[in-house]
């Protein structure tokens, strides 16, 4: 006798896929309309910030994920700004780049970032066309320490803006910048209107724009005031090199270094080291001024004098002006300085102040 197989078990039916979250689940759990909800989700500017944050919320609990693609097409933006800088080390850039990755969010944007080795145009070109691959709607180059500028490749139609950079060196893009001359001279002339004979200087290192405007300040701010100008020492904006640069400065005679003013913060606490290690007291013996503002200046000893950059209105800026030209085009954008202020702290005083 033959032997049959046993009939197949019925086909089952295939599981029901799950539907993914749509702008009318989002709606109805915001209690909004489906319309306010692709407003948030596309980066519009007209929605009020409470409401923007109940529509990211209800986001969050259906998991709902705006399709990028669909909002490129019906938008002609990919949501995101391309960010370039040389160093992610260096606090003041650190800053800048939360500065504008926080503002670019509050706008509805995310950010690319990607660093360059060396400050060459052709690597800064080579990086934008990069950035452009990734589909960004606007670029921000940060320290614009580029070499040989006039060579830089940008395409005439992607939104642009520079920072931290001289503005004869990129005249055809908008610029954002702290008010370094500014801010230079509220440091050398607090020194010497408290008595200092001159005032010293830890400079940055050679290929960054702002050390050079520092320097530059420094010089002018001394020969304004009809004081002899010393030979500045030159660090890398590191705590390290300045350690070095207050060895070196240690050494000199005390009636001819009484105040020293340093281009950033992280070298003058490494100055400030030093200068314990070889018995200068701080203000008595030599007052010291940075710049940048950093958290630590306030808590190290004695709390370091300074000038305070404001990164939120960098990052605000350049983030605005990508906006603007994104609505009018990139066109003539005036350069835009941010005021700095002198923190007075505990690390200047008056030239042989008593200890107290």
């Amino acid at each position: 006798m033959s032997r049959t197989e046993p009939p197949a078990p019925p086909a089952q039916p295939p599981a029901a896929r799950r539907r993914a979250p749509s702008m009318a689940d989002v709606a109805k759990i915001a209690g909004v309309s489906a319309q306010t909800v692709s407003r948030v989700a596309n980066g519009r500017p007209n929605v009020d910030d409470a409401t923007r944050d109940k529509v990211l919320s209800a986001m969050r609990v259906v998991g709902y994920q705006p399709n990028g693609a669909a909002r490129a097409l019906a938008t002609g933006r990919f949501g995101a700004f391309g960010v370039i800088s040389f160093s992610v080390s260096r606090i003041g850039d650190a800053r800048t780049i939360e500065a504008i990755a926080t503002a670019s969010r509050a706008a509805g944007f995310s950010i690319n970032l990607v660093t360059v080795e060396r400050p060459t145009a052709g690597r800064v070109s080579a990086a934008i066309a990069n950035l452009a691959g990734q589909n960004v709607d606007g670029l921000v180059i940060i320290q614009a320490e580029i070499l040989d500028a006039p060579s830089l490749v940008i395409g005439p139609d992607l939104p642009v803006v520079v920072t931290d950079t001289y503005p004869s060196t990129h005249p055809d893009y908008p610029i954002v910048d702290t008010d370094q001359e500014g801010g230079v001279r509220r440091a050398v002339d607090h020194l010497l209107a408290m008595g200092h004979r001159t005032v010293w200087h830890v400079a940055g290192p050679q290929t960054s724009s702002a050390a050079h405007e520092r320097t530059a300040a420094w010089r002018s701010a001394l020969a304004d005031a009809g004081v002899p100008t010393p030979v500045p020492l030159r660090g890398d904006w590191s705590a390290a090199s300045g350690y070095q640069a207050g060895r070196e400065l240690a050494d000199l005679p005390r009636e001819d270094l009484t105040a020293v003013f340093c281009a950033n913060d992280q070298m003058a606490l490494g100055l400030m080291r030093a200068f314990h290690e070889r018995g200068v007291r701080i203000p008595e013996d030599v007052s010291v001024v940075g710049f940048d503002d950093i958290e630590e200046a306030e808590y190290v000893w004695p709390p370091l004098t300074t000038v305070r950059q404001r990164f939120d209105t960098i990052g605000s800026l350049c983030v605005q002006t990508l906006l603007d030209q994104m609505e009018n085009g990139r066109g003539t954008h005036p350069m835009r300085v941010v005021p700095v202020e002198l923190v007075l702290r505990s690390s200047s005083g008056p030239p042989g102040r008593p200890t107290t």
